[in-house]
């Protein structure tokens, strides 16, 4: 059985390794050329960096919001847990859930991270 295991892993092997191989040969070449690689293929070199500035506190904000949303997505089925269980495990359920939510909310409050003066 571990012979059939090694022979069936180094067949594996062998074979990603060919097929490395093969894309690395029939790939699009591409030529380095220092005129396609800048920034701007006009003539001129940018005097600014093309990036903008980003506030980390919006992204914080989104990720938040995402975090709570797929939480919030968790309680949906809850709806189906009413017609399996009984009202008393469907409360714990409920509680628990609202319980993380609320106490997830309350870290953030406190490490300050939904004050929009900073």
């Amino acid at each position: 059985m571990m012979m059939i295991l090694f022979m069936f892993a180094m067949f594996i092997l062998i074979l990603c390794m060919i097929l490395i191989m093969l894309a690395s040969i029939l790939s699009k070449k591409t030529f380095m050329d220092r005129e396609k690689n800048s920034p701007f293929e006009c003539g001129f070199d940018p005097k600014s960096s093309a990036r903008t500035p980003f506030s980390l506190h919006f992204f914080l904000i989104a990720v938040i919001f995402l975090i709570f949303d797929v939480e919030i997505t968790l309680i949906f089925p809850l709806i189906l847990i009413i017609k399996i269980t009984n009202i008393l495990n469907f409360l714990k359920i409920s509680s628990i859930l609202l319980l993380i939510l609320l106490i997830g909310l309350y870290h953030e409050w406190n490490q300050g991270a939904l004050n929009w003066t900073n």
